[in-house]
C-alpha cells in the first residue's frame, strides 16, 4: 500500500467513526477562532471556551478588543497560560484587523500569516474552518498520528509534516481530516498514556502495529 493509498483509508474510516468532527473551539465570528486559538496554545480548547466568555462580554467586537488595555486582556486570558504574550498579540492582531481589514479576517493564507501571533496552523485553520478552503493544520494530534500511522516517518516540524502531507492527502479532505485526528488522538491514539490499539479503527494498518 503507498502512502497515497494509506492516507485515503484512513481518511476513509476515521469519516465512520467521527462523522461529525469539527473544531472544539467555540465561535461564530472570525476573528473570535483567530483570538481562541491565540489562546489555546499550551491550553485546553475546554478552558479556552470558558476563559473567551469573560472576554467577549467585556469586548464583544473588533474594535473595542484593538482598543482595549493589553494589561486588562491579560486579566482575563491569564488562566490560559502565557498571559502577557497572547494579550500582545490578540491586542496586535485586533489593531491590524481594525486599521487595514475594516475588522475583517482576510481570506488570504499569506494575508493570515502577517497577523501578529498568528502561524501556519492557525491560518490552515482559519481558511479551512471560515472560509472553507483546502488546509491541513499539523497540531500536536496529527503530527503524533501521521507519524504513528505511517503517513510520514519521524518528522516532527509542522511546517515539514504539512509539506508532506500536502503530498497525499486531497485538498478536499485535509481539513476535517485533522479534526478527526484531534478527535482520535483524545479518545484512542493518546499521548499521555498508552494508546488504546485494541479499540483503534486503524489497527490493522497502523505502522506502529504492523
Amino acid at each position: 500500500m503507498t502512502k497515497k493509498q494509506l492516507a485515503l483509508e484512513v481518511i476513509d474510516r476515521l469519516k465512520k467513526e467521527y462523522p461529525d468532527a469539527a473544531c472544539s473551539l467555540d465561535y461564530d465570528q472570525a476573528w473570535k477562532l483567530l483570538v481562541s486559538v491565540r489562546l489555546a496554545a499550551q491550553c485546553t480548547d475546554a478552558r479556552v471556551n470558558v476563559v473567551v466568555e469573560g472576554l467577549y462580554e467585556k469586548y464583544p467586537d473588533v474594535n473595542a478588543l484593538a482598543d482595549a488595555p493589553v494589561e486588562e486582556i491579560e486579566k482575563i486570558v491569564r488562566p490560559c497560560g502565557l498571559g502577557n504574550s497572547k494579550a500582545r498579540d490578540i491586542s496586535a492582531c485586533m489593531k491590524v484587523l481594525r486599521d487595514q481589514y475594516g475588522g475583517k479576517v482576510p481570506d488570504d493564507f499569506e494575508a493570515l500569516l502577517k497577523l501578529p501571533g498568528v502561524g501556519r496552523k492557525s491560518a490552515n485553520l482559519i481558511m479551512g474552518d471560515v472560509f472553507g478552503k483546502p488546509a491541513i493544520v499539523t497540531d500536536t494530534h496529527c503530527i503524533r498520528l501521521v507519524n504513528r500511522i505511517g503517513l510520514v516517518k519521524g518528522i516532527k516540524e509542522p511546517a515539514k509534516v504539512e509539506k508532506e502531507l500536502w503530498k497525499i492527502i486531497p485538498p478536499k479532505e485535509g481539513n476535517d481530516f485533522c479534526h478527526r485526528l484531534v478527535y482520535h488522538g483524545r479518545e484512542v491514539c493518546t499521548a499521555r498514556t498508552k494508546p488504546y490499539c485494541d479499540k483503534c479503527c486503524l489497527q490493522d494498518i497502523c505502522k506502529q502495529i504492523i
